[in-house]
């Protein structure tokens, strides 16, 4: 087989174009393969129509590489005279409209940025930067457009930090699939609306559960949305387990304290002995919290407190759910340890969502896992000045999309 029709059949190459010619440029180490079309009449981009040829424009496209040397794809492309829409170039059929990369280097480029960021799949294929970031929009723009719009059955609402000072973004996600469905600026009511009034009632009144934590914006946002949300809201058990923890320590260093002036420092280093769940302790370790118990005797008390509270999601009933949360917050509001009290208040506030949660057994781990994958991208990519760059990487990495170039169908790259 000679080098043309070679090309020909491993470009996929078929009439009206066709190989004209093959380079080998060693010293600039590239393959340059030449492409024609000398059709007169071609059919209009927009309508279809069958039109004269009115000219051509070169171009050039960077393919996947023929072994260590790149592969440049060159074509004087036609222009053809639609007398509806103007003079307007035919496309290639290996290449996006306005790319200067074949549809196969570019979702080979997809595929590596899915795996490394920006900066390293750059130096990797010896593209700019500016280039890369390219491929990147481009994926999800036409994965977005892809996107069919749909409000999940379990929804799941969470905000990460977009950079320090208190800077957020809501994410929306499917708690059933692991994708997220939409990102918002700020974590108001507003970012949650943004999404969700676009849905008719029908669409919302099929939310089945929502889980978020425990945000005031977010709980209005969904009242007013979504019809019976006060059996849908599920507030999520880790965050209680968080705020929990947080009063535990609080108690702990307190009591520190007051040891410390006596001469004592028995509680000294033991903030994550307090705070790590027990089934993850080894005997000694909780040897070590019950000879502690006998010391710091309010630290004891709160510890017990937090544990308990964890019992209630052994329930699937929500009488008994209900049953065993508010035996707790009366044991807790009487515990005379302040901030065991104000969990105990919390939990007298929001226990129809918690009741909810442990019910339909929901919890926002794929939120948490989501946010925890965002921090990654994050790290990654060495921050994001840019909040619409931010945006478009958490839908590249975690919206499902379907990012592949239009003209072919979609591949999957196995990269380490």
């Amino acid at each position: 087989m000679r080098d043309k029709e070679l090309y020909e059949a491993i470009l996929g190459v078929e009439r009206p174009w066709r190989v004209i010619g093959v380079e080998l440029d060693t010293d600039g180490r590239e393959v340059r393969v030449e492409i024609e079309n000398t059709e007169k009449r071609l059919p209009c981009p927009t309508c279809g129509v069958e039109c004269p040829r009115h000219d051509s424009r070169h171009r050039r496209w960077r393919h996947l590489d023929t072994c260590q040397f790149q592969t440049i794809l060159m074509a004087a492309v036609p222009r053809v005279k639609c007398g509806k829409h103007g003079v307007l170039q035919v496309p290639v059929p290996w290449a996006e409209r306005n790319s200067h990369f074949t549809a196969l280097f570019e979702q080979l480029v997809i595929s590596w940025l899915q795996e490394a960021s920006i900066s390293a799949v750059a130096v990797l294929f010896g593209l700019s930067w500016n280039a890369t970031d390219r491929i990147m929009r481009e994926a999800v723009r036409r994965g977005l457009k892809r996107q069919q719009r749909r409000l999940p059955r379990h929804l799941g609402i969470d905000e990460t930090s977009f950079q320090k000072r208190h800077e957020y973004v809501t994410v929306l996600c499917d708690q059933d699939e692991g994708h997220v469905v939409h990102v918002a600026d700020g974590r108001s009511a507003e970012a949650v609306e943004e999404y969700v009034s676009d849905f008719g009632e029908e669409a919302r009144s099929a939310v089945e559960t929502v889980a978020m934590d425990i945000w005031q914006a977010y709980i209005n946002a969904v009242e007013k949305l979504i019809p019976g949300a006060e059996k849908k809201i599920c507030f999520d058990k880790f965050h209680m387990a968080q705020h929990l923890g947080k009063a535990v320590d609080k108690v702990r260093r307190e009591e520190h304290r007051r040891l410390k002036r006596e001469g004592d420092d028995t509680l000294k280093g033991s903030k994550h002995l307090w705070l790590t769940h027990p089934a993850n302790l080894t005997e000694a370790r909780l040897e070590q919290i019950e000879t502690l118990r006998r010391v710091a005797e309010k630290t004891g008390r709160a510890w017990v407190l937090k544990e308990t509270a964890m019992d209630a999601w052994r329930y699937r009933s929500r009488h008994w759910a209900r049953t065993a949360l508010l035996r707790w917050y009366n044991w807790a509001i009487r515990s005379r340890l302040e901030p065991m009290r104000q969990v105990a208040r919390m939990v007298k506030r929001r226990l129809d969502g918690l009741v909810n949660a442990i019910h339909h057994g929901v919890t926002n781990a794929r939120a948490e896992g989501i946010n925890a994958r965002i921090q990654w991208i994050k790290y990654t990519g060495r921050g994001f000045r840019n909040r619409e760059r931010f945006r478009r990487a958490i839908y590249f990495h975690l919206g499902g999309l379907n990012m592949s170039p239009e003209t072919i169908e979609p591949i999957v790259f196995h990269t380490s």
